[in-house]
């Protein structure tokens, strides 16, 4: 709609503009005439012809004579300040004059010639750019237009985010107080003992998923962190249950009390997602490995793998909350933990690097806490 109107204001005005320029080109000549008329009347004609002169107030016009020379005061309706001060106003005005319109002549009887060169009106000049200002106008509206709604779905998204996470960590909170009663029954059997023993880690683990859940869905708590004992907890939590193929294996390069704020358990849930993926990435075999140093005041953490990589038409696509190369799952683990650095933690998480058939590596950098 935009373009559509601005297409038909742009040949509307360019048509009153044509308009305009011809009438200007008429009144121009009609004042070369009235000089030329001036120059060679009598005194009873001289009234009518200064009044048609003088009738000329918008147009700017110049004369200059066969050489090309300004012929003194024969020249209207331009800057008389700059025509004052400036000596080279004048000269600048004709060329601009010449390179707009082609002269109009004045042919005097003794056979010299006087050439009349002149520019467009104020008004004229406003209607031809009319049209891009209001192009200007029109495209401001709608990149205004397009923030606002950018902001909108951004609220809304984070509105969705926000109410799922507390439904989750809700619904998941009523089986969980029930399973730790039942499981407190459990172990006063000593012939259950053992088995309310490992129930009580899946039960603590579902603890910490709900945990994160809450925290997703509310401003999280950040303290200062010791990065590496973090990482080394995941990375021991994920061995366990990675193939035994698959070698996960963290390197601090000397960095081992590199300190960040941060939420643990939420924090734990991005790598956990990272090394994950990675697992999936594998098919059973090969190298996992996480990279901590620091740098300019930012703990950065790299998790490579050596698995079968993105392919290049996904790459943008990968943070889309829903968006997943895989038949299970909902395609929330990027997006969420996407969320959770670049939102709750201030820092960022992108692809680094992935090349099909080689690996990848995603980068995590944190502002350091030191």
């Amino acid at each position: 709609m935009a373009l559509l109107i601005v297409s038909a204001t742009l040949l509307y005005t360019n048509s009153l503009a044509k308009k305009l320029a011809e009438e200007e080109k008429m009144k121009v000549e009609i004042w070369a005439e009235g000089i030329k008329s001036l120059a060679s009347s009598n005194a009873d004609d001289i009234s009518f012809y200064n009044l048609v002169i003088s009738s000329n107030s918008t147009i700017p016009v110049i004369m200059v004579d066969e050489e090309g020379n300004i012929i003194e005061n024969s020249y209207k309706n331009l800057d008389s300040t700059k025509v004052a001060t400036d000596t080279t106003y004048l000269k600048k005005k004709l060329v601009e004059f010449k390179q707009a319109h082609p002269p109009i002549i004045v042919q005097f009887k003794d056979q010299f010639k006087n050439y009349v060169y002149y520019g467009e009106s104020y008004l004229l000049l406003q209607l031809r750019y009319f049209p891009y200002i209001q192009l200007s106008i029109i495209g401001l509206f709608l990149v205004l237009i397009f923030i606002m709604l950018s902001i909108a779905s951004r609220s809304l998204q984070n509105q969705v985010w926000v109410g799922m996470s507390k439904e989750t960590a809700h619904q998941l909170g009523t089986p969980l107080t029930s399973l730790e009663a039942w499981l407190e029954h459990l172990k006063e059997n000593r012939e259950s003992k053992e088995m309310a023993f490992e129930m009580q880690k899946d039960l603590d683990r579902l603890k910490l998923i709900a945990d994160r859940f809450s925290k997703i869905g509310s401003v999280p708590n950040l303290e200062p962190t010791n990065v590496t004992e973090r990482l080394e907890n995941m990375v021991e939590y994920m061995r366990k249950r990675a193939p035994q193929r698959v070698r996960i294996t963290l390197h601090d390069n000397g960095y081992s009390r590199a300190m960040a704020s941060m939420s643990g358990p939420l924090f734990d849930w991005v790598i956990e997602n990272l090394l994950r993926n990675a697992l999936d990435a594998m098919e059973g075999k090969g190298n996992i490995d996480l990279y901590l140093n620091e740098q300019n005041d930012q703990v950065v953490i790299d998790v490579t793998d050596d698995g079968k990589g993105i392919p290049g038409r996904y790459k943008d696509k990968i943070f889309t909350p829903g968006f997943s190369t895989k038949k299970r799952g909902w395609g929330l683990g990027l997006s969420l933990a996407k969320r959770i650095v670049n939102e709750y933690h201030k820092g960022n998480i992108f692809l680094k690097h992935s090349e099909p058939g080689k690996g990848t590596t995603f980068r995590i950098t944190l502002k350091s806490a030191h």
